[in-house]
């Protein structure tokens, strides 16, 4: 394999899981990420925490806003993801 198809690899696997603990970088539901974080809750209530924590975390909602997140949204982007991850850590 050459050195491009190599890094083309290595970024597509990059964008596929955060590297520290391979966790899956993807589109998630709100519920599911949630229920991630907390799974022995139900699923409203972890979405309500959920929320709850993103507010507190400083920076956090500025951060995902600027991606064209707000509280309505069903789903997380790859991108919002990967922030969210980097702020709270791994579920």
């Amino acid at each position: 394999m050459n050195t491009k198809n190599n890094y083309q690899t290595k970024a597509k696997s990059q964008e596929e899981t955060d590297d520290e603990n391979d966790f899956p970088i993807r589109t998630y539901g709100k519920g599911e990420l949630a229920a991630k974080y907390m799974p022995d809750v139900q699923q409203q209530t972890a979405v309500n925490r959920f929320n709850e924590w993103i507010h507190l975390c400083p920076g956090l909602e500025e951060r995902l806003a600027a991606t064209g997140w707000s509280l309505e949204r069903r789903k997380y982007t790859p991108a919002q993801v990967r922030i969210i991850v980097k702020a709270l850590g791994t579920p």
